[in-house]
């Protein structure tokens, strides 16, 4: 079954809302994921904890947080009001919640990554003089390089396949905020024609995702 003008408007969207979730939040899972691997602090479980809240809540209750959080009489919503942007029902916010999902597979993949690099060559760079953020950037990101791409893949996986979060603080808005899972769900709210019309959706959701997971994968067993 060919796909119609709505499908390739979700499919479009899908991918323009991964890429830029996981590209934005991977310089944050970066530095966390340094962090958590490298910081000797004995209470960083509990940032560790709430790195990976998102891995085990409800979709829709991280969306719902999300939405009293950045609505425009939010924490951070009113705040951001003032100054025009709005992070609530548009592409933006589809945005914001597939990142938020999405960043503890970022965190984990990096910081495996970090912890299986050669701690020993960051000593030797130290002792050379270099300092920590020296270090950080001619060392410890090179060594960890092939984490950090495998982290972008699993985090483009999870953002392409977000839907709990996504419809609560952005609506299922067609052409605006109607993503895959978005579309399939709305094809199999319209009855038996709609469950046919949403195999090609569910097709190339699956060949999406299949492919950044086996890249995020590959990559991920090179790092180690």
């Amino acid at each position: 079954m060919a796909l119609s003008k709505d499908d390739w408007s979700a499919i479009w969207l899908s991918c323009q809302v991964a890429t830029l979730a996981a590209t934005m939040l991977l310089p944050v899972a970066i530095l966390v994921a340094w962090w958590l691997a490298r910081s000797p602090m004995r209470g960083k479980w509990l940032v560790e904890t709430v790195v990976n809240l998102p891995l085990v809540l409800p979709p829709v209750v991280t969306g719902f947080l999300l939405l009293v959080i950045f609505s425009p009489r939010g924490w951070v919503g009113a705040t951001l009001g003032q100054v025009g942007v709005v992070l609530v029902t548009n592409w933006g916010a589809a945005v914001l919640a597939a990142a938020v999902v999405s960043f503890p597979l970022a965190v984990r993949a990096v910081k495996l990554a970090f912890q299986e690099a050669d701690h020993d060559l960051e000593q030797i760079a130290r002792t050379l003089g270099a300092g920590p953020w020296l270090t950080f950037w001619r060392v410890s990101l090179p060594l960890a390089r092939r984490g950090m791409v495998a982290g972008w893949f699993l985090a483009f996986a999870r953002a392409l396949g977000e839907f709990g979060a996504t419809i609560m603080v952005a609506g299922n808005i067609a052409g605006q905020t109607r993503t895959i899972p978005l579309a399939v769900f709305s094809r199999a709210n319209a009855g038996v024609d709609g469950y046919q019309h949403a195999w090609p959706l569910v097709i190339i959701a699956v060949m999406l995702a299949c492919g950044a997971l086996l890249a995020g994968n590959w990559l991920e067993r090179r790092a180690t």
